[in-house]
C-alpha cells in the first residue's frame, strides 16, 4: 500500500514537473527561476522533452509533406539525426557550466541540462502540429510553413537564453556574452574531439601495420 502510494505521488510529481514547461514557456522568467530554485523542474520531465524533440526531428522527416521536406531515404540516417540534437546539447552544457563555474555561475550541470531540455518545449510542441499542417496545404501556402517552423526555433533559443540568465542569475548582457562564449567553446571541444580521435586511428593503423609487418617476416 504504502509503494503503490509512493509511486503514484512520484507519477503525479512527474506530470506536475512536465506540465510546468508550458508554464516556462509562456512566463520564462519566472518559470526558469521556479524550475531550478524551487525545484518546480524534473530531470525526467526534461528526458522526456529531449525524447519529443528527438521524435519531432524524425516524424518530420517521414510525415513532412514533401512539398517541404525532400528525403532521399538512401542517404537517411537515422542515428545521425538523433546525434545531431544529443550531441550539441551535450557540449552545450558541458562548456556552458564549465565557464560559467569559472566566473561565478549559479548554475550546476543538472540544472544546465533541465533547464536547456525546458527550454526546447517549442520544437515538438509546434512540430507535431505542423507535421499535419503540411500536408493540408499547397506550395503557395508555404510561408506559414516555414514561419512556424522558424518560430519554433526562434522561441527554443531565446527561451534557452533566458533559462541560462535565471539559474546563473546574470545580467543578459553577460549571459549574452557567455551564450556565444560557450558556443565557442563547443566549436573548440569539437576540435580537440577531432584531433584526438585522429590520432587514435593513426596510432590504430600504425600498430596494425608493425603487426602485419611481424606476421609477413614470421
Amino acid at each position: 500500500m504504502i509503494a503503490a502510494l509512493k509511486k503514484k505521488e512520484t507519477y503525479n510529481h512527474y506530470l506536475s514537473t512536465l506540465r510546468f514547461a508550458l508554464y516556462c514557456i509562456t512566463h520564462p522568467l519566472d518559470g526558469f527561476w521556479d524550475l531550478t530554485h524551487e525545484k518546480r523542474g524534473s530531470i525526467a520531465a526534461a528526458n522526456t522533452i529531449l525524447f519529443l524533440t528527438i521524435l519531432a526531428r524524425i516524424l518530420s522527416l517521414q510525415y513532412t509533406s514533401f512539398l517541404f521536406c525532400k528525403v532521399y531515404w538512401p542517404e537517411i540516417n537515422i542515428f545521425l539525426y538523433i546525434a545531431s540534437i544529443i550531441f550539441p546539447l551535450a557540449l552545450w552544457c558541458v562548456g556552458n557550466w564549465g565557464l560559467t563555474t569559472l566566473f561565478e555561475g549559479k548554475g550546476k550541470l543538472s540544472q544546465i541540462y533541465m533547464a536547456t531540455c525546458y527550454g526546447m518545449t517549442p520544437y515538438p510542441l509546434i512540430q507535431f502540429p505542423l507535421i499535419i499542417f503540411s500536408n493540408m496545404i499547397t506550395a503557395d501556402e508555404g510561408a506559414f510553413y516555414i514561419v512556424f517552423s522558424v518560430l519554433s526555433l526562434v522561441w527554443a533559443a531565446v527561451l534557452i537564453v533566458s533559462a541560462m540568465m535565471e539559474i546563473h542569475e546574470y545580467k543578459i548582457s553577460k549571459t549574452i556574452f557567455f551564450t556565444i562564449a560557450t558556443m565557442f567553446a563547443m566549436l573548440v571541444m569539437i576540435f580537440i574531439l577531432l584531433l584526438f580521435f585522429s590520432m587514435i586511428s593513426q596510432a590504430a593503423y600504425y600498430f596494425i601495420s608493425i603487426g602485419r609487418e611481424l606476421l609477413f617476416r614470421v
